[in-house]
């Protein structure tokens, strides 16, 4: 039986005028008539709801089957005969109620599914998003024998830090974004400072990075932000330094917890700028990058390359890093290299004066991507700068790496097998 559908009640024009200013700015339909409203207009209390408990809904249902009379039918909202009362109190078993719009030509009649269909659908695998990237880290240990390239995550299965279902997507990500910000050939866009100016800044940022204790990614990334910049804008050679600081000051923020102060860099400048000159040149640098800082440096390449240099060791960590921070000082090495590039041949340069064997691993060279065909250039470039560090003029980073808390690798002869007269 079809109920009859009433309008909503109206309210007094003064009530609804004011009610709607609000919502008529915001061009809110107002909801009306679902067909649920039954309206006695002679009983003012019609649409209160009444609760009917369950001793009467038995009561009128033994009363209706008597007489055999249709009862309303709570759960469903239509009348039903008496005898199948008891019945339309439970919705069948597997059936499914389909939730549609309020626009009666949108509605459809519910569609019940046989219990074999439904046992069929529930037992479909699913496979999450967690099990695809498992899967796939398992089948990457797979691709090469295990006797030939060392899985260097095993030990960290459990480290939840170390998120090791998404470390190969990450460098292999890294990787990729090696070419959004490469540093290229900008010293000749440059006309009033060189080559060498840029190794004497360098060489200065390395002690105020050691004089504020700062960790090692604000340096490599300081490096980054001072290229980049100089690669898009001609800089004259009494604000060379003014990058530099404002580069640092920049780094710190991003990659330190306690960043050191404007005041400090201005200080520790021996007060050759001011700080309006500082905040300035920081807006222009951040302005010119675009905001661009998340980048890979060398850093998070040598992480990953150490760690898959087995049998790995203080002194092997310290050599590397050591043959790295002499690298950046260099400009024709931040020209022509990558970063990731940059870190492999660290490694590479690092074993070979160590005199580690073999000198490249199936393992490096699986986590790496590179041969040691193709970092033998960029190696031997290390290997000279480590001969001659000990007679240059700049020597921040020399005297770093000759300090016995890193192991003095410094101090080690340079490896002959990459030097230029071999």
């Amino acid at each position: 039986m079809a109920s009859k559908a009433i309008a909503p009640i109206e309210q007094p024009r003064g009530e609804n005028k004011k009610k709607n200013v609000g919502v008529e700015g915001r061009n809110r339909k107002v909801l009306g008539d679902i067909g649920n409203l039954v309206i006695n207009p002679a009983d003012p209390h019609a649409n209160e709801p009444k609760r009917i408990t369950r001793n009467q809904l038995a009561a009128i249902a033994q009363a209706a089957e008597k007489n055999k009379i249709l009862v309303p039918d709570v759960v469903n909202g239509n009348f039903v005969a008496a005898k199948k009362m008891e019945q339309a109190q439970k919705p069948a078993e597997h059936e499914v109620i389909v939730i549609s719009s309020d626009d009666e030509s949108e509605v459809k009649e519910k569609q019940p599914l046989k219990g074999r269909k439904l046992r069929e659908r529930s037992k479909i695998n699913v496979r999450t998003f967690s099990s695809v990237l498992s899967a796939r880290s398992k089948a990457a240990g797979r691709n090469v024998p295990n006797d030939m390239v060392m899985n260097i995550d095993a030990t960290d299965k459990d480290n939840e830090l170390a998120a090791t279902e998404y470390i190969d997507d990450i460098y292999q990500f890294y990787k990729l974004s090696e070419d959004d910000c490469p540093v290229h050939d900008y010293m000749v866009s440059q006309p009033d400072i060189n080559a060498k100016m840029r190794a004497i800044l360098v060489d200065w940022l390395i002690e105020v990075h050691r004089k504020f204790e700062l960790m090692p990614e604000t340096f490599y990334l300081t490096l980054n932000i001072v290229d980049r910049f100089l690669s898009m804008k001609a800089v004259p050679r009494k604000e060379l330094q003014l990058v530099g600081i404002s580069s640092m000051l920049i780094a710190s923020k991003y990659e330190e917890i306690w960043a050191p102060e404007v005041t400090d860099f201005v200080c520790i400048s021996d007060n050759a700028y001011v700080r309006e000159q500082v905040l300035v040149m920081e807006k222009t640098i951040l302005g010119k990058l675009e905001w661009y800082l998340t980048v890979p440096t060398p850093y998070v390449f040598l992480v990953r390359y150490i760690k898959a240099s087995t049998p790995s060791d203080e002194q092997m960590e310290n050599m590397v890093n050591f043959l790295a921070e002499l690298s950046m000082m260099h400009y024709v090495t931040v020209s022509l290299y990558s970063p990731s590039m940059i870190a492999a041949s660290a490694v590479y340069a690092a074993r070979s004066t160590l005199k580690r064997s073999p000198l490249w691993t199936d393992t490096l060279k699986h986590y790496t991507g590179y041969s040691e065909e193709q970092l033998r250039d960029c190696a031997t470039h290390m290997v000279s700068f480590h001969s001659a560090a000990p007679e240059s003029k700049l020597r921040a980073i020399y005297k770093k790496f000759c300090s016995t808390d890193r192991c003095s690798v410094a101090l080690v002869a340079p490896a002959k097998n990459l030097s230029a007269e071999s």
